[in-house]
């Protein structure tokens, strides 16, 4: 049986079971996933696996429940819509009910790469290879994963869509003992994973953030490469545009106000790659602007947001977004269009006045950051975020600690590695009208740990980061 054949079946249970008055929805998932792992310089794992996963919701006598299962045989699915509807007898009454997606056309999303649905051990082994060899010795580490989906749904108002997706990605780290560097990326076909060109680029970071300094807390302008960008863009998405924390006024999102800097266009764009063409109710899912040249143009809703603020669902539901909220999950940032100016501002350092030694800007700067580094008087160049959390989620401040590299930057010259530090930031304050002084002009897909995420964005230079405990406290 085809996945929508699977999920026809299910609703035609629910009529049977549940009676004329139930409404229903069925989402039937078929997924491989292929991961190849190195450390110490070898691989030392290869896994796969593949199932069929379906995920049923009803609403019958005003009550509304969910379940799951992966046993696809008719004693499997009967047991699920038994169980149920047994489970809805037993929940509270749901008078936000939304409603079914009525029939409504799907848009056709690009069909994926075969090869890269179906690829072999050794395709992704030839990219660790690639990876380590390039890496000249250094201590390396990481994945390559390979993945594919075919889903379809159906719902017994009349509505059903399919849709099939596959997706690439490579994450590594280069270590020299002192220092590390990593790089990541990912993409709709393997064939675009040059492990040669990710190992390079992280053995000379790693090389080049040996021997940091240490500078004090303080403000300074950065520049933000695609990795460190793709946290602020996981944040935005999950707290900011997020259609749950809006209706609730959580969220600091006020559509149609300028609240970003004009350099800042955001798009959710699921079919840009990797994403299927609707959402687990239905919904069809298109490129949905966020943010456009800096005013707050929209957020992602479900169905049941949507009623709740009187907007249009936007193909954003997902398992769990009762309690988590509908997001975006696949948000790009847009690149400049433009070489970005080369406009110099000081933004100091709490007073620090060392001065590097040397120009490291060939080891870690590729073209695209070097336009925006050189613009930079006096700042920090920064790789990557990690261990982030919310302090405040209405105002999306966030702290967290650098990584895997931070270099300073004087005259539009990288010049020392330094060491890591903590900050403390609002992430809309730090996009906010005037602080964005450069937007890159070619942006790089980060993977998420969960498939099917990911965030696009080029690199950043921002006016002030608020960099609030150094590598000693």
């Amino acid at each position: 049986m085809t996945e929508l054949d699977l999920a026809g079946q299910v609703i035609e249970l629910i009529r049977r079971l549940g009676g004329p008055a139930a409404e229903a929805e069925a989402v039937v998932t078929r997924a491989g996933l292929a991961l190849t792992r190195f450390a110490n310089s070898f691989i030392h794992q290869n896994v796969a696996e593949s199932g069929v996963g379906v995920r049923l919701r009803l609403h019958v006598d005003g009550r509304t429940a969910a379940g799951s299962g992966s046993v696809v045989t008719p004693d499997g699915l009967r047991a699920l819509v038994e169980r149920t509807l047994a489970a809805a007898r037993l929940c509270p009454p749901d008078p936000a009910w939304p409603g079914l997606t009525p029939p409504t056309p799907a848009p056709v999303g690009p069909p994926p790469d075969e090869a890269t649905a179906y690829a072999e051990p050794d395709e992704r082994a030839e990219r660790v290879h690639a990876f380590v060899a390039a890496a000249g010795g250094l201590e390396t580490a990481g994945y390559c994963r390979t993945g594919h989906l075919s889903s379809a749904f159906a719902n017994s108002a009349g509505h059903s869509a399919q849709g099939r997706t596959a997706e690439a990605a490579m994450d590594g780290i280069a270590r020299t003992g002192a220092s590390d560097g990593v790089t990541r990326l990912a993409a709709d076909r393997l064939a675009d994973l040059d492990g040669s060109v990710l190992g390079a680029r992280a053995a000379a970071k790693a090389r080049a953030a040996a021997d940091p300094v240490e500078l004090p807390p303080g403000r300074y302008e950065v520049v933000l490469e695609p990795a460190a960008v793709a946290d602020l863009l996981e944040n935005l998405a999950f707290y900011g545009f997020n259609g749950k924390r809006y209706a609730e006024r959580q969220s600091f999102a006020e559509p149609g106000a300028a609240q970003f800097d004009p350099a800042v266009t955001l798009v959710d764009d699921p079919l840009g790659g990797s994403g299927l063409p609707f959402d687990v109710e239905g919904t069809p899912r298109e490129a949905l602007v966020l943010v456009d040249a800096g005013t707050t143009r929209a957020v992602a809703h479900d169905r049941r947001t949507a009623a709740e603020v009187g907007a249009a669902p936007t193909g954003h539901a997902a398992a769990g977004a009762a309690t988590w909220g509908p997001m975006p999950r696949n948000l790009r940032l847009a690149p400049a269009s433009d070489p970005p100016a080369p406009t110099a501002r000081a933004q100091g350092g709490s007073g620090s006045e060392w001065v590097g030694d040397g120009d490291l800007s060939g080891a870690v700067v590729d073209p695209d950051i070097a336009a925006l580094v050189s613009g930079v008087r006096r700042g920090l160049l920064v790789s990557d975020l990690w261990y982030t959390r919310v302090l405040d989620p209405k105002s999306l401040v966030v702290t967290g600690l650098t990584r895997n590299g931070v270099w300073l930057v004087e005259d539009g010259v990288v010049t020392r590695a330094v060491r890591d530090f903590r900050f403390t930031e609002a992430y809309p304050r730090a996009l906010g009208p005037g602080a964005v002084l450069g937007v890159g002009r070619r942006p790089a897909r980060q993977p998420d740990r969960v498939d099917g995420v990911w965030w696009e964005a080029p690199a950043l230079r921002l006016a002030s980061w608020n960099f609030t405990g150094g590598a000693s406290g």
